[in-house]
């Protein structure tokens, strides 16, 4: 855009994009291309004198526009996407803007066709114009295609409601190619890309009702948007107003690319008023043929014939092909028909009938366009050899080109005709650019990861490890609230297994920063170390799992207020109670604060460990002889509680009879003294 000629230089490389087998970069080359035509266009424009290399480039920018229509076939869902919006915009460039154009502002200043001098030596207005025509026939089949995809429809009706409204020339075929569409549904659609594609057509259709060039189609669109379920004061609203006198700012092109055909349509006085007609009666003459459609001339022919008998008779006899259950794309595009019998409904069915006769190639519509076609394509199989001749010699001297075409039937004409050719297809930048980008690619280096990538040092890696696993953690409300707060705990108690002791002491602060409303994280974590340990029994350790069970309950015990029982939870539950956390109870019972709950949680464990009861109730007896009064009380109390179950009462009598023994002992054990009193 900003220096065109390096448009020279780069065109080819871009025509090598537009090939490439990556989809990503062919995307990105139909994007590049959409802005690049225009600006290649008012480049050739401008120049007064064209050279050899400026018509290769020009050649070169037209193969590729044709070759992005092709691609309108393309396997790729996102290719066709983006050569939807490349046709969109060469439409609008190849086709005339006029008074009623509704142009967005950001587009104000772009080339279109009537800023073309009819009079150009090489850009042809004429030329152009059916090239624009022919791309908006090639959108249009593409949009009425059975198998086109949800999206590629969802694009297609977007381009087309922005070429009704930008070039109200081209309305009549937008709103005929709705109708078509309405009437005949990709079959390929799911129920919820029907009522979504029907959802984008009536939101198009009320834009392009909104355009003051509408008033000729709004009983068509007035009838299509009932159908989609619009409600009347809805529509009112969309109605352009009678005086909708919409007002474009004044182009300011530059002075080469002024002509008398941009000031009649931006004029507003009512003395430029009679200079429009001209302008736009040309563009029409030249955009619309007076001729009507297979689909009008069809539908002129059913409208009569539409009475009611006829009516019921095709409903009764369709009745026999319908299906058993309800195809679910019309189950969502049904709507109950509010205006029936009216003459307005007739003309609608009549409508719908003719464009799906159309596109299955019956009705005498077809049958009369056939035969009025017939004249007409032996006319334009002559033109376009004129056209290309005019164009070759556009390159030569303008004598020569005058002299070619008064003579083009003599063999030295022809012979200086393919001249010019020899000359210039040696003259595109391809062949010039192409060695230079090989020869660099061969002095390219290989890209390898390996190459740019450095190892993390063990304090980084450590690092990251700590920071993933606290985000984790600090997650944990927002992971509640997306109902997947088991499936986190799963996964941080299989994390947490693997960890090192750092990782491990900052889930174990998180755990007792919130015991309440985190201990099935604790319980999880701690029945999954015990599941590691049983996975390699016997060889596997219990050291993990000890660790484990210890700083939870060691934690637990520094917590000033236990009133909730969290820690009888935590030692009734807990898979296996080793050694170390024996020691852990014994000293929470031998808390004074602490006496009543840290015994009652060793007469559970007696009662519901069986396995190992005489090992906890050895630590009840223990403490029966404590130095704490408080503590041995409570102790004494639990015991008698204890001697009064049959299974228990021996062990305790063997234990009470020892202890009277060492009394009586010369040199009594230090197991009878405190721990600061032992002699």
């Amino acid at each position: 855009k900003r220096d065109i000629e390096l448009l020279l230089k780069l065109i080819a490389n871009l025509n090598m994009l537009l090939k490439d087998e990556n989809v990503n970069v062919v995307k990105k080359a139909i994007l590049t291309m959409t802005q690049l035509y225009k600006v290649a266009l008012q480049w050739m424009v401008k120049s007064k004198v064209i050279s050899e290399l400026q018509e290769a480039c020009w050649e070169m920018v037209t193969a590729m526009a044709n070759d992005i229509i092709l691609l309108l076939d393309s396997d790729n869902d996102g290719i066709r996407t983006h050569a939807i919006k490349f046709v969109e915009g060469l439409i609008v460039t190849l086709s005339p803007r006029v008074a009623d154009s509704d142009v967005p502002k950001r587009h104000e200043n772009d080339i279109s066709l009537e800023r073309i001098p009819k009079d150009h030596p090489y850009i042809k207005y004429n030329v152009l114009w059916e090239e624009g025509k022919a791309a908006l026939e090639q959108l249009l089949k593409f949009m009425v295609h059975p198998a086109i995809s949800s999206i590629n429809l969802t694009a297609a009706l977007g381009s087309l409601a922005s070429i009704a409204r930008q070039r109200p020339m081209f309305m009549a075929e937008v709103i005929q190619a709705y109708e078509t569409l309405h009437a005949n549904l990709p079959p390929t659609l799911a129920k919820s890309q029907v009522s979504s594609v029907r959802k984008n057509l009536k939101l198009h259709l009320l834009s392009v009702l909104r355009h003051p060039s509408s008033g000729d189609f709004q009983p068509q669109i007035t009838t299509l948007l009932v159908d989609l379920g619009t409600q009347q004061a809805e529509i009112a609203r969309s109605m352009p107003s009678p005086r909708d006198a919409r007002k474009r700012p004044r182009d300011e092109p530059d002075p080469t690319l002024k002509k008398m055909k941009i000031e009649p349509p931006l004029g507003e006085d009512d003395e430029d008023k009679d200079l429009e007609p001209t302008t736009v009666t040309v563009t029409k003459a030249t955009g619309q043929t007076n001729v009507p459609s297979d689909t009008d001339i069809t539908a002129e022919f059913l409208q009569p014939l539409l009475t009611p008998e006829n009516v019921a008779n095709l409903v009764l006899i369709s009745m026999v092909y319908l299906p058993e259950a309800m195809p679910a794309s019309f189950q969502a595009t049904y709507t109950p028909v509010e205006s029936a019998g009216t003459e307005a409904q007739i003309k609608h069915l009549a409508r719908l009938m003719a464009t799906q006769m159309t596109a299955a190639g019956l009705g005498p519509g077809v049958e009369q366009t056939k035969h009025l076609k017939e004249e007409p394509k032996e006319e334009k199989a002559t033109k376009p050899e004129s056209v290309v001749i005019k164009r070759r010699l556009s390159a030569l001297g303008q004598g020569q080109a005058i002299s070619v075409l008064g003579a083009q039937g003599s063999t030295t004409n022809l012979l200086e005709e393919e001249a010019p050719q020899a000359k210039r297809r040696p003259e595109p930048i391809m062949p010039t650019t192409q060695p230079r980008l090989a020869g660099a690619g061969g002095r390219k280096k290989v890209f390898r990861l390996s190459d740019v990538l450095k190892p993390l040092s063990d304090v980084q890696v450590e690092k990251l490890k700590l920071n993933a696993v606290k985000r984790i953690l600090r997650a944990e409300r927002a992971v509640a609230c997306s109902g997947a707060a088991q499936a986190r705990v799963k996964i941080l108690a299989s994390l947490v297994t693997q960890f090192e002791v750092p990782l491990k002491g900052e889930v174990l602060t998180f755990i007792l920063e919130d015991v309440r409303a985190r201990l099935d994280l604790a319980f999880a974590w701690l029945f999954q170390e015990y599941n590691v340990y049983l996975s390699r029994f016997p060889a596997g350790s219990l050291e993990r799992y000890d660790q484990c069970l210890i700083g939870l309950l060691a934690g637990l015990q520094e917590k000033p207020d236990q009133k909730d029982g969290v820690f009888t939870k935590v030692v009734l539950e807990a898979p296996l109670i080793t050694e170390s956390a024996l020691e852990v109870i014994r000293k929470y019972c031998e808390d004074e604060s602490r006496t009543y709950l840290g015994m009652s949680t060793l007469r559970d464990l007696i009662f519901k460990r069986p396995s190992r009861q005489f090992q906890y109730l050895h630590v009840l007896l223990d403490l029966s002889s404590h130095e704490k009064d408080k503590v041995r009380q409570q102790a004494l109390l639990f015991i008698k509680r204890m001697y009064e179950k049959d299974q228990l009462r021996e062990y305790v009598e063997k234990f009470a009879l020892n202890y009277l023994q060492l009394l009586v002992h010369p040199n009594p054990p230090s197991v009878l003294f405190g721990a600061d009193k032992d002699t």
